[in-house]
């Protein structure tokens, strides 16, 4: 079946700052690729996109048209919504949590309304622990599911009463994009991609990232947004070079003029919901770069520890499996391999897909229980 499908985010045009445009791009591509009709909606005035056009300027959003063509987006100010509109004949509408609450609302009731369509409300982030009273505000007793992308977010919405219909959902990588590239020279030895944010995960960064390259002397670069002064200088101090904004799509060519990237876990990752990794590492290990991460917990199996990347339990021996992986090309090389075997056989968007389609099955025909979202 062939369906129209409806996609609401805070931007799929901009990833500034904004990792979720990563796994929603794939996903919409993934669908459009097996002839479904996907319309997507974004705010004109989306922080994430302001922030990309103050930073990088209007050529920023020309490029993304020019690399995704068929990703082509409405975009709307939240006071003038045209729901009826947007969702007239659509089957199935995936609303990110990211949005207004008004247009979460304003969808809702287009549903009651409306009962041939379907709602599913999708979560990719750590609010619903950190900041649930935010979420307290969304009226979801319209919608038919909800996605998280880990068990123990599931758990956080079960614990709260936040409705039954909750299903796990894993980001993946967009393969189409992330795919190891053919460069073998490398003209450095470790890179680091990710924002500095909300002081969130700086202790981690200097212990695990910063530090360990200035001991090494290793030649390292860093790309991501929203770093203030003071962590430019600890860079600078490591001779860290530090590239600035990139769009997402660009990430695999600097993955491959290195021989090693890291991931460092945000804190609410790693303390509140362990099991989610967020969507670096899929992203790293689809291209084919060899990964060592500092520590979280794998409780939900989606790698093997050891194998597909290294997890190092503190500084120290981050700069040991850095300095492994930099020495042994049979290390780096059989990380790689066994890498990108595992996002290739689990954890592609193909395989996402596949997986909301069984839950859009799980909606249908009959309407499941409403889901509310309360204090």
């Amino acid at each position: 079946m062939k369906m129209r499908i409806a996609m609401f985010c805070q931007s799929l045009i901009s990833d500034w700052n904004h990792g979720n445009a990563h796994f929603l791009r794939g996903i919409a591509s993934e669908l459009q690729n097996r002839g479904h009709e996907v319309r997507i909606f974004e705010p004109q005035d989306s922080w994430s996109r302001m922030n990309l056009v103050q930073d990088a300027g209007p050529a920023a959003i020309e490029e993304f048209h020019r690399v995704f063509p068929k990703l082509s987006c409405t975009t709307y100010y939240v006071d003038n919504l045209a729901v009826p509109e947007w969702l007239n004949e659509v089957d199935l509408a995936l609303v990110h949590e990211w949005n207004d609450p008004r247009l979460i609302s304003a969808i809702g009731n287009y549903a009651k309304r409306n009962p041939e369509i379907r709602l599913l409300f999708h979560d990719t982030h750590h609010r619903a622990v950190t900041a649930a009273h935010e979420l307290a505000r969304f009226d979801l007793t319209a919608y038919h599911g909800i996605l998280v992308y880990g068990h123990s977010l599931r758990t956080a919405y079960e614990r709260r009463g936040w409705g039954k219909q909750v299903h796990v959902w894993h980001e993946a990588a967009d393969v189409r994009t992330f795919y190891p590239r053919g460069s073998k020279q490398k003209s450095g030895d470790v890179v680091w991609i990710g924002n500095w944010g909300d002081e969130e995960r700086s202790e981690e960064l200097r212990e695990y990232f910063i530090d360990p390259v200035k001991r090494s002397g290793l030649r390292a670069e860093a790309y991501g947004v929203r770093y203030p002064d003071a962590a430019l200088q600890k860079l600078t101090a490591a001779s860290i070079q530090y590239g600035g904004w990139v769009p997402n799509f660009k990430v695999p060519e600097i993955f491959s003029r290195f021989k090693a990237t890291v991931h460092i876990p945000r804190r609410p990752y790693t303390q509140a919901l362990p099991g989610i990794p967020t969507i670096r590492p899929f992203e790293a290990l689809a291209c084919g770069i060899p990964l060592i991460s500092a520590p979280w917990q794998d409780t939900e199996g989606l790698f093997r520890s050891g194998r597909d990347f290294l997890m190092a339990r503190n500084g120290f021996e981050m700069e040991k499996h850095l300095g492994d992986v930099l020495n042994d090309p049979s290390l780096a090389q059989s990380l790689s391999a066994s890498g990108l075997e595992t996002v290739r056989s689990r954890h592609t968007c193909a395989h996402r897909v596949d997986e909301l389609l069984d839950i859009w099955e799980t909606i249908q025909p009959a309407m499941s229980e409403a889901v509310e979202v309360h204090q």
